[in-house]
This record gives structure tokens, C-alpha cells and sequence, in this order.
């Protein structure tokens, strides 16, 4: 038991800490808007992502015959989408830090929504449901452990990231500095999207 949770533990965690659209806004947000205002949207995100575990667990026998039409389609969806962020962050107008603090930040509800139509979120929880849980013994406690190992993991894993982005935050003063990192983060965001369709 105990291998099988350390196992979990490290899959979900690396699953978390690699780059995707997530941890990308997580630090271009932290970045503009600093550490505590982004926990919200990594709050939104983690809850979500636990959700799609639990949820792929519950739904894997069906999901297996519509996999095919479902990746297909939130394939779409997330790219159109994510080209929709992208292009809110290459084009963002420079902004001195002090006065972004008055914008709105993205919420937890944006995070969760944001992780609900992104690709990555639902093939490393699929592949982890099939690594971890399909085939155990007790499969309820185990989706139930897997969806807790990967709330905690996601939550960290997101928020590294935003922390990331809070450091290089006094960089961002100037608004050449800012610019590029704007136009880094959109065109890591766009390798990030491309990765779905290869």
C-alpha cells in the first residue's frame, strides 16, 4: 500500500509540475498580479483537476468506447480556447505593476474552467487511473486516494509555477521587460497548444 500511494504521489506530482496551459497563466498571473492574488485561480484549477480524476475513474468503461470523439473534441474546444489566452497575453497593454493590482485577477472559477477543457489535465488523469487504480482491489478507495494524492499534487504543482512568476515580478517594471516576458509566456503557451495536435 504504502509503494502504491509513493508511486502515485511522485506520477501525480510530475504530472502537475510540467509545463502546460495551466501552470503557464498560473505564472503569468502571479507575475502581473503577484503570489496571493493567483491562489485563487490555482485553488479553481486544483479542485478541478481532482474532479476530472475522480470523474475519469467513475466513467472509464464508458469513456473507453468515446474516447476517440471525446479526446477529438476537447481537443478543439482547449485549442480554441487556449489561442483565445494566448492572444490576451501577447497583446496585453504595458501596465506599471502598482496599477494592476486594480484589475481583475483570474478567478477560482476561471482556473477550474481553464483545467476542465485542458488536454493534459485529462490524459495524466487517465493514464494515471489506468496505472493506479483499474486492476486494484479496491478500486473505490483507490480512485478515492488517487483523487486526493492528485488534489494535493496539482495544488502544489500550479502553485510552483505561480511562484515562479511572483520572483521575476520585480523584473516586469519596466515595460520593455514586461513586454517580452508577455511574448515568452504567449509563445510557451502556443508550443503548449501545438503539443496536443502532435
Amino acid at each position: 500500500m504504502d509503494q502504491l500511494l509513493i508511486a502515485m504521489s511522485v506520477f501525480a506530482l510530475v504530472g502537475a509540475t510540467s509545463p502546460g496551459p495551466v501552470n503557464l497563466v498560473a505564472t503569468s498571473t502571479a507575475a502581473n498580479f503577484g503570489f496571493p492574488r493567483t491562489l485563487l485561480f490555482v485553488s479553481g484549477a486544483s479542485v478541478a483537476y481532482a474532479l476530472i480524476v475522480f470523474v475519469s475513474g467513475n466513467l472509464l468503461s464508458i469513456l473507453v468506447n468515446w474516447l476517440p470523439n471525446l479526446e477529438r473534441v476537447m481537443q478543439i474546444a482547449g485549442t480554441v480556447f487556449l489561442l483565445y489566452v494566448v492572444k490576451q497575453i501577447a497583446f496585453a497593454p504595458y501596465e506599471p505593476i502598482e496599477h494592476q493590482s486594480q484589475r481583475k485577477v483570474p478567478s477560482l472559477v476561471y482556473g477550474g474552467l481553464m483545467q476542465c477543457i485542458n488536454p493534459k489535465a485529462w490524459l495524466v488523469a487517465m493514464s494515471g487511473i489506468s496505472l493506479y487504480v483499474v486492476g486494484q482491489e479496491s478500486l473505490r478507495f483507490q480512485l478515492i486516494t488517487f483523487t486526493m494524492v492528485s488534489l494535493v499534487a496539482c495544488f502544489i504543482g500550479v502553485s510552483s509555477w505561480a511562484a515562479i512568476g511572483h520572483l521575476i515580478r520585480r523584473y516586469l517594471q519596466s515595460e520593455l521587460h514586461q513586454r517580452r516576458f508577455n511574448t515568452i509566456m504567449a509563445g510557451l503557451l502556443l508550443v503548449s497548444i501545438s503539443s496536443i495536435w502532435l
